[in-house]
């Protein structure tokens, strides 16, 4: 689907276009045409719309080109005459024409004392001039289309290459003048915005390309988290976790000023942003990025002040009302990626989890920590050591700690309850995350969380189990290499603390579901090995096991199999793993380690089912909310595999098969049912491959004949990796190429000589058959 904004900026340079060459305009109304279906373009994307009206009516402050109307001043019936135009007003001047300077006249000082804010524009130049600090006009963001006339003409020459270059970010600038007046209140309002100012400096700072200032930052955070950034994608990677965490610095440290600001005159200053983070590291990394040094070659500057001033603008009594839901902050996250850089949220399967699906998980962990290991309190017992290693905004620990709570206040706890749960917080419910964003937006939600409760961290000496780290690695003693931060050092330190120390009982969560190729890990990729070799099921096929979530679940496995001898995994991931052919030898495994096993299956499979129901009604994914209409594509289940102390081996699977639209629902109504009356036991058949999942096929399936058995000869067709070689808008020529690759009597040296830059050596067995066909 293509890109509206890009759309948007298409037609305004066409506009302009067609009316430049037409050179019977003149230099200021002609344009009003086009600039007016961009205003309305840019203001139908807004929530209330916003409306372009041309020819005001005298206020008394003379006639601005046009007025910014919100759609709800739309009257009904009669029209109120006199309206003030909500959204502010427009200063058009000719492209020949300087907008900074036109800034400074008095006619639109006038326009702002009756106003409050203009936009002025030459058509290629956007300046708002709105309050400042002390309330008198300012200059504030502004867009530059062109740096002169003649450039702008050459740039609207191309209206569609022109939009691709700047169509999408000079339509999120429209949108956020057009909404420079309004009060922010909804944090999905707030997320969008820090995600369209944090998609501006990622634009600048991969224009900047390599600077040797970062250099050290890179190294630092590739050693502390044990990747490689490699490439182009992990440069991009890297790019975006520098801007990411700038901007949630920002975010996070405006939380902290708002609720210890008193004043409401008082104005939050990002570049005092570093005294409001508690967190070390983040400290310590914020203090790195927003440094002059980096800051002013990499023109970050400005857009951090129009970030500020956006933050100034929240109605914070409003904004924490609505912020502290538990659902408004674990959903904070997803849409900032999906608008800041979608491409990294789909390559990194971010994913917001449902409140029904964590709440169902915990309850069902609660559960069998009593029932099945005898844990009397559950979660809420001291010796139970809980972690999530994919933490991403902390709806998981949030949902622990509640938890925790309520079980306390049922007991009994009374006065003790508080110091217990935030003990709980400080020790034994912990959190590893890779991206530096989801990592602070998790300390704010369990802070948040905390706040609810009654209970408050001493910000200096005091802060949650949740650490930055790669979950995947460093579970064994290892010597690390220095860092340079010793903020970054005391991180790793105590990640390093938990992976090899902690009684870890309680692994659970939603791991990524897909790898991302811009990182490699030399111990991340050995952890699937252990399911590649079997002892009695027939051998994994297949790329299945190089999912990223598949390491989650071997890391999990060996920490209680292996380490802590008893307790409990529960994962919500891609269901493949449950029959599929790749997965052989991780089901075995899971056999022999685990004394029990439940599925809940949720489907939602697009490629299995179609998304339906046996019944042919809809089956959406378990991730398809309000939020996320779409969800995911492949079907998901949740698996909770429990390992006794006194350990025996699984003799079947616990199976349950979860449908339909109300699937959400359903589990939250069985959260605390009994086992029995949930699933039914399947017996995995070995000659199958040891299917969790019911099997569809008899027993003799692999008694068939398999395909390279029937087809032992195969010829994959022409395979060239230059498309010179078989692309050509002439038939005649691109038949004389083919005829002579498939000639016997044309030699390989021949064709090598006559096609150099096509020509590939193929494997011998093709070179042999080339003459045949």
């Amino acid at each position: 689907m293509p890109d509206k904004l890009v759309g948007i900026g298409e037609k305004y340079f066409a506009a302009v276009r067609d009316v430049h060459r037409l050179g019977a305009g003149t230099k200021e109304p002609s344009f009003y045409p086009a600039l007016a279906e961009l205003l309305n373009g840019a203001g139908q994307e807004l929530k209330p719309k916003v409306l372009c009206l041309s020819n005001l009516a005298n206020t008394g402050a003379g006639h601005p080109d046009f007025g910014l109307f919100a759609a709800n001043q739309v009257q009904q019936g009669e029209p109120r005459s006199g309206q003030m135009p909500e959204r502010g007003v427009i200063e058009v001047k000719s492209a020949g024409d300087d907008a900074w300077l036109t800034a400074d006249t008095a006619q639109v000082s006038k326009y702002f004392g009756a106003y409050r804010l203009v936009i002025v524009t030459n058509i290629r130049d956007f300046l708002i001039v709105g309050e400042g600090p002390d309330g008198r006009a300012a200059k504030l963001e502004s867009f530059r289309l062109a740096p002169d006339a003649k450039s702008f003409w050459d740039m609207a020459a191309t209206p569609r290459k022109s939009a691709e270059h700047i169509g999408r970010a000079f339509g999120e600038y429209l949108k956020r003048a057009l909404t420079q007046s309004v009060a922010l209140r909804e944090p999905k309002d707030v997320a969008w915005f820090i995600a369209s100012y944090a998609r501006d400096a990622l634009s600048r700072v991969e224009e900047a390309g390599a600077l040797p200032a970062l250099a050290n930052v890179r190294a630092a955070l590739e050693e502390a988290l044990g990747v490689t950034f490699e490439a182009e994608r992990g440069a991009h990677f890297f790019r975006s976790t520098l801007v990411q965490t700038l901007f949630y610095g920002v975010f996070s440290a405006w939380v902290l000023w708002a609720r210890q600001t008193q004043v409401a005159s008082q104005r939050f200053d990002w570049r005092t942003a570093v005294w409001h983070l508690t967190v070390p590291f983040i400290r310590t990394l914020f203090q790195q990025l927003a440094s002059p040094a980096h800051l002013q070659p990499l023109r970050l500057v400005e857009v951090l002040d129009w970030t500020a001033a956006t933050l100034n603008r929240i109605d914070s009594a409003e904004f924490f009302t609505r912020f502290n839901d538990a659902e408004a902050v674990q959903f904070f996250y997803e849409p900032f990626l999906e608008a800041f850089d979608p491409e990294l949220r789909k390559e990194l399967g971010v994913w917001y989890t449902p409140n029904e699906v964590v709440a169902y998980m915990v309850a069902r962990i609660d559960k069998a920590l009593r029932q099945d290991l005898g844990v009397a309190e559950g979660l809420a017992s001291e010796q139970v050591y809980i972690l999530d290693p994919c933490c991403g905004t902390g709806a998981f620990l949030a949902a622990v700690l509640r938890k925790i709570d309520a079980s306390l206040a049922g007991r009994g706890y009374g006065a003790l309850k508080g110091q217990m749960v935030k003990q709980a917080a400080l020790t034994r419910v912990f959190g590893f995350e890779i991206m530096p964003a989801p990592f602070v937006v998790a300390h704010l939600q369990v802070g948040l969380v905390l706040r609810e409760l009654g209970i408050t961290l001493d910000a200096e000496h005091e802060r949650a189990g949740v650490y930055l780290t790669n979950a995947l690695t460093g579970w064994e003693p290892h010597v690390n290499k220095p860092l340079p931060f010793p903020e970054l050092e005391e991180e790793r330190g105590k990640a390093d603390k938990v992976k090899q120390e902690a009684p870890i009982l309680v692994i659970l969560g939603n791991p990524p579901y897909n790898g991302f190729a811009g990182m490699a890990v030399t111990e991340e990729r050995a952890l699937s090995t252990a399911y590649r070799t079997t002892r009695r099921v027939r051998r994994p096929e297949g790329q299945g096991l190089n999912d990223l979530y598949v390491r989650f679940f071997r890391m999990a496995e060996r920490r209680i199999a292996e380490k802590t001898g008893q307790g409990i995994v529960c994962f919500i991931s891609n269901y493949s793993w449950l029959d599929g052919l790749s997965f052989t030898g991780m089901r075995e495994r899971y056999l022999e380690a685990f004394d029990a096993i439940r599925v809940d299956c949720l489907n939602g499979d697009k490629y299995k089912t179609g998304k339906t129901t046996p019944e042919g009604k809809p089956d959406p994914s378990i991730f398809s909310t309000e939020h996320n209409r779409e969800g995911i594509q492949v079907g998901t289940a949740i698996a909770t595999l429990i390992r006794k102390f006194s350990h025996s081996p699984a003799a079947a699977v616990e199976f349950r098969q979860v449908w339909g639209a109300a699937k959400r629902q359903e589990l939250l109504d069985t959260a605390e049912s009994e086992p029995a009356t949930l699933y039914t036991h399947v017996i995995p058949p070995l000659d199958l491959g040891l299917p969790f999942a019911g099997a569809a096929v008899g027993t003799g399936y692999f008694g068939w004949p398999k395909l390279p058995e029937l087809l032992p000869v195969s010829f994959p067709g022409v395979q060239t990796g230059r498309d010179e070689f078989l692309v050509s808008i002439d038939r005649a020529v691109l038949e004389k190429r083919l005829d002579a690759y498939f000639d016997p009597a044309v030699s390989h040296a021949d064709m090598r000589a006559r096609y150099p830059s096509a020509w590939q050596h193929p494997p011998a067995s093709i070179q042999s058959k080339r003459g045949r066909h």
